[in-house]
């Protein structure tokens, strides 16, 4: 399929503006080995009578193709292609939960590892289906590469299936997807339950143990089915809440956290009230950051690593491989238990 029917094809998909339209039909020439290193481009002149666009939009293909790496002007001559790694410059569509601490480390190591050569933009869907529904219908065929945080809803996959495989990375948290797509994933159910097992002997020691979960938040169900599990197998004092309610501390309790406004909720308590954490009171938290490291003596945590995360996904875009990786979470002992 030549250039000009490869533009004309994308001018059909409605996501795409002219120019960008202009810029993937010469990627997917290149990529389609329709296009090799040495050709020359349509003239500017060309183009505008053969697709029917102003003038102004052509050369702003033209230099963005430039600034890729892909095309040189030649003075009197045009344009030609110098090169046909189209992936050495990719722009990177990268869809997460939210900006919190934890997904900061993911972006900060994915940032550095790639380089600066690849466009990273981000977009944050807040676990919201319909906000999920939005940016990625708005971003849909605008990027090279999608890096994506779904939400565990049924009206999510469809949207991912309409991107092809290889343009296509799940990150964070698993979603079932065909097997010829790629993903670096937690898994949270098998992962929490062997992490409490370590911990049994610590957590013998106190009489009642809490798990703060709710249904209507973005919370992992994997963490609490291994609870429920883990309760039942070793026959402990096992309760779920909701949430922690300021002033309801109790001695002799282990407190398990996965949102971290309530574990600060918590511990102020202790302090206020003067129960010594890892003595009256247990805590345990899941996403471990350096704040947990040093408040109170240190908080015990089970935690994927997500800069170990972030540094997979890079390798999986630099080298154009099928990745189906689980990334296992890690437990962190500190004085906390």
């Amino acid at each position: 399929m030549s250039l000009l029917h490869i533009i004309h094809r994308l001018k059909e998909v409605n996501s795409l503006t002219k120019h960008e339209q202009l810029v993937h039909g010469v990627i997917e020439a290149l990529d389609s080995g329709e296009l090799s290193v040495g050709d020359k481009l349509p003239s500017i002149n060309k183009m505008v009578s053969d697709i029917g666009y102003a003038r102004k939009t052509i050369v702003k293909a033209y230099e963005e193709l430039k600034e890729r790496g892909l095309v040189e002007s030649k003075k009197l001559k045009g344009y030609f292609i110098i090169s046909d790694e189209t992936k050495v410059t990719l722009r990177i569509a990268l869809l997460l939960f939210s900006f919190q601490r934890f997904q900061e480390d993911f972006y900060n190591t994915f940032r550095k590892e790639l380089g600066k050569r690849y466009q990273i933009d981000v977009f944050f869907h807040h676990n919201n289906v319909s906000i999920f529904e939005t940016i990625f219908n708005n971003i849909r065929g605008k990027y090279g590469m999608y890096v994506v945080a779904p939400i565990p809803d049924k009206a999510i996959r469809p949207l991912l299936e309409t991107i092809e495989p290889q343009k296509l990375l799940i990150v964070d948290r698993y979603l079932p997807m065909p097997e010829e797509y790629s993903y670096i994933s937690q898994e949270f159910e098998a992962t929490t339950f062997d992490k409490l097992v370590e911990l049994l002997p610590e957590i013998r020691k106190y009489k009642k143990i809490v798990l703060f979960y709710a249904d209507n938040r973005d919370y992992p169900r994997g963490i609490l089915m291994a609870f429920h599990r883990f309760v039942a197998d070793y026959g402990l004092n096992g309760v779920i809440l909701e949430d922690y309610i300021e002033g309801s501390l109790e001695k002799d309790v282990i407190y398990f956290f996965i949102n971290d406004a309530s574990l600060w909720e918590l511990l102020k308590d202790c302090h206020n009230s003067g129960m010594i954490v890892g003595e009256d009171v247990g805590v345990l938290s899941h996403n471990d950051h350096i704040i947990k490291e040093i408040a109170f003596g240190g908080i015990t945590t089970i935690s994927t690593d997500f800069k170990d995360m972030a540094t997979l996904a890079a390798q999986h875009i630099k080298n154009n491989v099928v990745s189906q990786v689980i990334v296992t979470s890690k437990l962190f002992k500190r004085n906390s238990l």
